[in-house]
């Protein structure tokens, strides 16, 4: 198939999770003898076009149009989007399908769905009222309203959870057959690699110590300030552990100021931004990964750890919810709750027994469930489904598109405005 994917994060460009789940999918799309072609914002000196392991990625500058508001820049970038995305179907032909990432594409994935009658699908990796326990601003009502024409104007929705599909269904009113779950994957091929071990440990700990590693956004909904709130509590109990925290955000300078306080500072280490190399060789070497997001919609950055082979502490919400069973891949600590996440980093901290356990069947429950070759495989099946009911599709003059539907041997024509 020839797909086209439409995300504002792609390598080296990387915001959040997004950039990795899109160069992942794309990677695997095209070892299984696909054309994926990724249309994405410009980064650095990274080239305008790039084959990347045979994925095409088409780099675009949004206009140079000042604005101080990211809604409009992300406008003109979409409008950049179109242009770059109209040179490329004149270049190579026919495209089956379009991918459009989160609602920073749905302006671009609608024009061009319309404009060259290509059936479009969508990944909602996360809503703003999630992310934001509500919608409380002009700025977030928009965002909201851009996921619902983005959930709208699509054939078919992927939600990476149950849970973010039921998310789906309800803030934008989809019937569930819409909606696809296909979860997210984790590439372990990179997590097979041999270093010194030690050295690399010493950077971080005491030889003595135990690690309690969090990598992620420094911001509320991560909830990295439990971990925080946790630390003279564990130390209490536990006086060999140390605290490594990955990431940045708003919220760091007010975190460190909080260890600082409460005196805390040589067991405590803020690490800073980590690239993937160093991100991969920490989870080898840490005792416990601990992921208290108090909103997740799936939660890769666990994903990751269990396939490094660190057990993990995870908030019971969300996503992470279906990926740990607790106490047999990982430990679910109460959403929100410090005594809880106190409790679960302590049961791994002082039984080696239990974190062998459940060390060993979270490797088992990646490599069975979230392999990137498997996720593919089922995105593909998707595509040819929607392809299939593409090609039995009339469209009339009206841009309504008409379902032929065979149904007890008898052709049943129903309308449907997408």
């Amino acid at each position: 198939m020839r797909i086209l994917m439409l995300s504002w994060e792609y390598p080296p460009k990387s915001v959040g999770g997004l950039s990795n789940h899109v160069y992942n999918l794309s990677q695997e799309l095209v070892a299984d003898g696909n054309e994926v072609h990724v249309i994405t914002c410009e980064e650095g000196i990274a080239p305008v076009e790039e084959n990347d392991n045979g994925v095409i990625a088409h780099r675009v500058t949004p206009y140079k149009i000042d604005t101080e508001d990211f809604t409009k820049w992300v406008m003109q970038l979409n409008f950049s989007m179109i242009e770059e995305s109209i040179r490329v179907i004149r270049k190579i032909g026919k495209v089956d399908i379009i991918h459009a990432h989160d609602w920073l594409a749905i302006y671009s994935a609608k024009a061009l769905k319309w404009s060259f009658n290509i059936p479009m699908v969508c990944t909602i990796h996360a809503t703003e009222e999630g992310r934001n326990n509500g919608i409380r601003t002009d700025m977030q009502r928009y965002i909201s309203s851009s996921e619902w024409l983005l959930s709208y104007e699509a054939w078919k929705i992927i939600s990476c959870s149950q849970y973010m599909k039921n998310q789906i269904k309800n803030n934008f009113k989809v019937e569930e057959d819409k909606i696809k779950v296909i979860p997210n994957g984790v590439n372990t091929k990179v997590f097979d690699f041999n270093f010194d071990w030690l050295s690399f440990r010493r950077r971080y700990a005491l030889d003595d110590e135990k690690i309690v590693f969090f990598i992620g956004r420094h911001v509320f909904e991560k909830g990295v300030h439990l971990i925080i709130d946790a630390v003279p509590q564990i130390i209490s109990a536990y006086g060999k552990a140390k605290f490594v925290i990955a990431g940045r955000g708003p919220m760091t300078d007010e975190l460190k100021d909080k260890v600082k306080r409460m005196g805390y500072e040589s067991k405590v280490l803020f690490a800073g931004y980590m690239d993937d190399d160093d991100r991969n060789k920490l989870y080898k070497v840490s005792d416990v990964a601990v992921f208290p997001s108090l909103y997740e919609p799936f939660g890769i950055v666990s994903l990751e750890a269990m396939a490094a082979g660190c057990p993990v502490v995870v908030s019971d919400t969300g996503g992470l919810s279906e990926l740990v069973q607790h106490g047999e891949n990982g430990m679910k600590m109460i959403n929100g709750l410090t005594q809880s996440l106190k409790d679960n980093v302590l049961a791994l901290l002082f039984d080696e027994k239990l974190a062998k356990y459940v060390k060993e069947n979270a490797e088992k429950t990646v490599e069975e469930k979230y392999t990137w070759d498997k996720i593919a495989k089922a995105t593909v099946k998707m595509y040819m489904e929607v392809k299939k009911e593409a090609e039995d599709t009339e469209w009339d003059v009206d841009n309504r598109k008409i379902f032929k539907v065979e149904m007890e041997n008898k052709k049943v024509i129903k309308e449907k405005t997408v």
